[in-house]
């Protein structure tokens, strides 16, 4: 006899089977379907000051810099070809708070009379799944033989209150060495004005006005570490010196100002009343610190605030960098 309570019973759990089959095969269907996982850019560590090289020399030698916005690893990939065919990849060392995110990575055994290139990424320590977008940079090796060497030198960065100014282009001398296309720069010292704040005016002479941009730490002198740091960063906020970090290489040393004028260890600032913290000792400290951490200087393990040092480069140069 037909009972219309069960078949509308058995209709339900035999419906309700079919639905629900469907439904998991569905779902496992757009699992297996569905695109990866797309990482936002604010999500992946971010390289804002770019990428340097430096301490070209014999051997096949050289050392490359960079700095994350937060806790990562420094990754090196180089060839000698922009396609990155057959390149080889160096795992670096974490950039952390205590080197203010900076890291750097030494390369040796390198070919002569190359052009080498190089691409920097960070592995996030929170998540070593997600990666930095690379940020490339080249350089040339040490020639063979007895051909041409062209290099250029200067000094004093952002000295005597005239810094970024984005009206009249940045700095664009950086730009101008840049496209001579050098071996590479020499870098006489005063690479930053750690006692030379930078004023958002200054009046000229004609009556214009020359608008700089400042930073809270470049807008007095540099007595924490923090403020010695931020005096390299603001450098680095200029488009041309970050395009020429990435393509010349460069060989640093430091002079008076990377402290504050004319300083001598035992010095006392006591009539200076820019500054509260009045040991000249202790500001060399911290302005070395920043010094080593912001350029793309090799460290001696033996003596690691080691500034002074040699390069072999080629048959026809050998250059001495010495600590003033």
């Amino acid at each position: 006899m037909f009972n219309r309570r069960k078949f509308i019973l058995s209709s339900a759990l035999i419906g309700g089977g079919l639905i629900t089959t469907n439904l998991i095969l569905k779902s496992k269907t757009e699992q297996l379907s569905a695109p990866g996982i797309i990482i936002s850019d604010k999500m992946r560590p971010q390289i804002p000051y770019g990428v340097a090289s430096g301490d070209i020399s014999g051997g096949g030698r050289a050392v490359i810099w960079s700095r994350s916005d937060r806790p990562a690893r420094m990754i090196v990939e180089y060839a000698t070809n922009e396609s990155f065919q057959n390149s080889e990849k160096i795992i670096g060392s974490a950039a952390l708070e205590t080197t203010d995110f900076t890291a750097k990575v030494n390369l040796s055994g390198l070919p002569t009379s190359e052009q080498i290139f190089y691409r920097v990424s960070f592995q996030d320590l929170s998540d070593i799944n997600i990666y930095s977008v690379p940020v490339i940079g080249k350089f040339r090796t040490v020639p063979k033989s007895g051909q041409d060497i062209f290099f250029a030198w200067s000094g004093d960065t952002a000295g005597q209150g005239w810094g970024i100014n984005s009206e009249w282009g940045g700095m664009k001398i950086y730009e101008i060495i840049r496209q001579l296309n050098p071996d590479f720069f020499i870098h006489c010292g005063d690479y930053i004005y750690a006692d030379g704040p930078i004023k958002s005016e200054v009046q000229l002479d004609d009556g214009n006005v020359w608008r700089n941009l400042t930073t809270p730490e470049k807008s007095k002198v540099a007595e924490t570490l923090k403020e010695f740091r931020g005096n390299y960063i603001y450098n680095l906020l200029d488009e041309n010196v970050r395009r020429f970090n990435a393509e010349v290489p460069q060989i640093v040393q430091w002079d008076d100002h990377e402290t504050t004028n004319n300083w001598y260890p035992t010095e006392k600032l006591l009539n200076d009343d820019r500054y509260k913290v009045k040991s000249v000792a202790l500001l060399a400290a911290r302005g070395k610190r920043a010094f080593l951490e912001y350029t793309p200087i090799g460290i001696n393990g033996n003596d690691p605030e080691r500034i002074y040092r040699s390069f072999n480069y080629g048959p026809l140069l050998d250059i001495m960098m010495l600590d003033i």
